[in-house]
């Protein structure tokens, strides 16, 4: 059943590129509802087709096909839903009460209109599949922005697939932000600065130089952008490129928009509250197809493993007072998930714990910043080889498909 009837199940507003006229729109659009079910009714199923559909240009259109393909690209069943817990969870969770706070603070998430009633059921909902999924993996931990995530799919598929759909993601795209401490969410976003720096030295070193560091991404990354976007269409059109792709894809995607804030960023005064600031505010009006084919076109170009090593020394030269999960704990009801971090970050990081001019590779005018960042970018070549990095670290089942 559709639950998003509010906001109805038309294409993604990040529309199609340029002035095409309705006819080309609707033929393109036909076309690729087409192709879709070609993959989807193929046998096996055409999972790497799915998610080059999902990747390119408008993504899977609609909440219908939607409901269809995300269970093929995380190679879940559909017809199999997890057994519901007989405990009650409610009492015997340790995150109910964060949960509870989490969910009664996400009206905005719902669309408007939404009667009332309709909307505290879902958030009822939406607190039994996130107790459900922590108890049933109690090597997950909970921290403020999973409802957001949690959220997206409710929306979408409704409460039986999201269960499902979530739990694999957990294990997945998402494990490494549920961990006890933050480390590996932490090194996940030492990587922005190393992309950064391959496309815009000039824009890299500006923020190094303000000292700005990369907490301002952590509520980007941790909720895939859905606690910053205020267009659900606009979330959702993101999902499906981050669950066709390779996990680390949101912190390319972020480190797009930053570049495309360049001037913003470089009119600045150059100082952290300033820039920090700046970039904590997330555009609305971004141009979203064009920024998820520079994303697909930079993970091409440099690939997580040749940035690792950056990414590692980025890590070792900073120090980050976002150290465990406990600092979530810390926000109240009134805060974003991230605020406390920033709070801290801005108190308790001493001058000598950050570091200038982290990389010092020699600067060069690169090919890739015009082939990235200009005016034409071939996401076909790209999707395909986003699609072949996202099978490398697929389940096992799916390699076998995909030899």
């Amino acid at each position: 059943m559709a639950l998003r009837s509010a906001q109805g199940d038309g294409p993604n507003s990040s529309h199609w590129d340029g002035g095409a006229e309705k006819a080309d729109f609707n033929a393109k659009r036909k076309k690729k509802v087409a192709e879709i079910h070609q993959a989807l009714n193929s046998d096996p199923t055409d999972v790497a087709a799915l998610r080059r559909m999902a990747i390119s240009e408008g993504g899977l259109l609609t909440d219908e096909i939607r409901r269809k393909v995300w269970p093929k690209l995380l190679n879940v069943n559909a017809n199999d839903p997890p057994p519901i817990s007989g405990k009650n969870l409610r009492q015997m969770s340790k995150d109910y009460q964060q949960v509870l706070l989490d969910v009664r603070r996400s009206l905005r998430r719902f669309p408007p209109g939404m009667p009332e009633e309709q909307r505290e059921g879902l958030q009822e909902e939406l607190i039994d599949i996130i107790l459900l999924i922590l108890e049933r993996n109690p090597q997950l931990h909970y921290y403020q922005g999973y409802h957001d995530i949690v959220v997206t799919f409710l929306l979408v598929v409704g409460e039986r697939l999201a269960t499902s759909l979530v739990e694999k993601l957990s294990t997945h795209h998402l494990r490494d932000f549920m961990d006890p401490t933050m480390d590996n969410t932490k090194h996940i976003l030492n990587y922005l600065m190393p992309i950064i720096d391959q496309v815009n030295p000039e824009l890299h070193d500006f923020m190094q130089s303000a000292e700005v560091g990369t907490i301002f991404a952590l509520s980007w990354l941790i909720t895939w952008f859905g606690h910053v976007l205020s267009d659900f269409r606009h979330v959702v059109r993101l999902y499906d490129f981050f669950l066709a792709c390779h996990p680390l894809m949101p912190i390319y995607f972020a480190a797009v928009i930053v570049l495309y804030r360049e001037q913003e960023v470089l009119d600045c005064d150059c100082d952290m509250a300033s820039v920090h600031h700046l970039l904590s505010q997330i555009p609305q009006d971004l141009p979203y197809e064009t920024l998820i084919s520079r994303a697909g076109d930079l993970f091409v170009q440099f690939p997580p493993s040749e940035l690792a090593r950056e990414a590692a020394a980025q890590q070792q030269a900073e120090r980050t007072a976002a150290s465990t999960f406990k600092d979530f704990e810390l926000a109240s009801a009134q805060q974003r998930p991230d605020m406390v971090l920033r709070q801290r970050f801005r108190g308790l990081l001493r001058p000598e714990d950050r570091t200038k001019d982290v990389l010092t590779k020699p600067r060069t005018n690169r090919f890739v910043k015009l082939a990235v960042m200009g005016l034409t970018v071939a996401l076909g070549a790209a999707a395909l080889a986003v699609v072949k990095s996202a099978l490398e670290w697929a389940p096992k089942f799916q390699l076998q498909l995909f030899p």
